[in-house]
């Protein structure tokens, strides 16, 4: 087998899934710490030794900490966004509460069976100045989500109201906190009692942020 046959696969595993496992291990246990509040005391060594790999894998994905703390970030929120886009898509031929049920329950698939992803992303348990940045950015890409969502149910010329950006923004925040509350274990209802409350919430607060920015909107409005 000639050197560059073994580089690429060793036990059956290529190069590149060996580097990505280690990655991943590496985002879990920072993870873990994150959720935790233990980030701050963090260092390469420890992580490392707490993920099972050599000291110098580390800098085979990241050039710092502060780096591996945004990929925690970036992972949760990506995999938030594209769980609700794909029941969203997945529901696009079904009626708007349903679509709106099955977004709701794909991210509280992804939130709310895991605290630490809750605790990072919705919480603020980030750990560092620069990490809450991320999140807060996070949190704002996921609101224009929902802005560009809302757009193709109630009308772009609603965007001239400011409700088009202050409903999502409410509805965003509002969810965050329901769902963080049911992880801790703090709100007492069942997932699916969650979804159902959460989609109704979302169907009625946006009916009423719609109806709002039309009269404010129609000649002799507020």
């Amino acid at each position: 087998m000639s050197s560059t046959s073994t580089e690429r696969s060793y036990g059956g595993e290529s190069a590149a899934d060996r580097s990505a496992r280690r990655r991943t291990a590496l985002v879990d246990v920072a993870s873990t710490l994150m959720s935790e509040g233990r980030w701050r005391a963090a260092t390469v060594a420890g992580i490392c030794a707490d993920a099972g790999l050599n000291k110098r894998y580390f800098y085979e994905s990241f050039p710092d900490l502060d780096t591996l703390a945004d990929a925690v970030i970036d992972t949760i929120s990506t995999e938030v966004a594209q769980s609700a886009i794909a029941a969203y898509l997945a529901s696009l031929d079904a009626p708007l509460d349903v679509q709106a049920r099955r977004a709701v329950d794909a991210i509280i698939g992804v939130l709310g069976t895991d605290r630490r992803k809750a605790r990072i992303l919705l919480g603020g348990a980030a750990g560092t100045p620069a990490a809450l940045t991320r999140r807060t950015d996070a949190m704002a890409g996921l609101t224009a989500i929902l802005v560009e969502h809302a757009r193709t149910i109630h009308g772009v010329e609603l965007e001239a109201d400011s409700l088009a950006h202050t409903a999502p923004a409410f509805v965003i925040g509002g969810t965050a906190q329901a769902i963080l509350s049911w992880a801790e274990g703090t709100l007492p209802v069942s997932r699916e009692q969650l979804a159902d409350d959460l989609a109704e919430l979302w169907l009625g607060i946006g009916a009423s942020a719609t109806d709002l920015a039309r009269s404010r909107l129609s000649p002799g409005g507020a």
